[in-house]
């Protein structure tokens, strides 16, 4: 048997990251990573089952996948796991009322999130709306609660876009543990959950994927 199919014995589905595997992002929609567009069609081509997965918190899933979609790729939406709806669906099953440390492009995702009196913290890549202001305000909601939750869309250190690394949410996400005492709530990998519901969304087990 070809090293190929070596590797795809016995493999039911594959999880695609999207960010640093697919494209780099960036200015002007950023670009694909050569031979990620013709990979991402070839498997879709083969018998596997294929989930995106994704921490992109600076977009909508409709904006990234438009974006991806622009640079060639074959994805839709109902594709793509991402941790901004898993979120949503934790803050509707708990209650919870979120003061969103988020950036702009993905605040569309929460529209039909409830978020008077916060009566917890969702922090997200806010790029530039990582302020002292609403890193603070953000401490200050957590400060105020007999219980904190502070829920992470991600813990990544940094990423690359197309004009070098930036820093990601995990930074400020540890911050704000460390000012407040308190352990995060990740939604998003490397969070097994988020995983999971990727494999459940195609109907294949953990043992079955690569």
């Amino acid at each position: 048997m070809a090293p190929w199919g070596k590797r795809l014995a016995g493999l039911r589905g594959v999880l695609l990251d999207i960010s640093g595997v697919l494209y780099d992002s960036g200015a002007g929609g950023g670009t694909a990573i050569a031979g990620s567009v013709e990979a991402v069609a070839r498997l879709k081509r083969s018998r596997l089952k294929v989930r995106f997965c994704t921490n992109e918190s600076q977009k909508s899933r409709a904006e990234l996948v438009g974006q991806l979609r622009r640079l060639g790729f074959d994805i839709s939406e109902e594709e793509v796991t991402a941790p901004a709806p898993a979120a949503c669906q934790i803050l509707k099953e708990r209650g919870l009322r979120p003061y969103l440390l988020i950036h702009d492009g993905v605040r569309s995702e929460f529209d039909q999130i409830d978020t008077s009196s916060p009566n917890c913290v969702v922090i997200a890549d806010a790029g530039e709306s990582f302020s002292y202001q609403n890193v603070n305000n953000a401490f200050q909601v957590l400060m105020e609660l007999e219980n904190p939750v502070l829920i992470s869309l991600g813990k990544g250190r940094y990423y690359k876009e197309t004009s070098g690394l930036m820093l990601d949410v995990g930074p400020y996400m540890k911050a704000l543990e460390y000012a407040c005492g308190i352990k995060a709530e990740v939604v998003g990998k490397p969070s097994p959950e988020f995983f999971k519901s990727a494999l459940q969304a195609i109907g294949v087990e953990a043992h079955q994927a690569q």
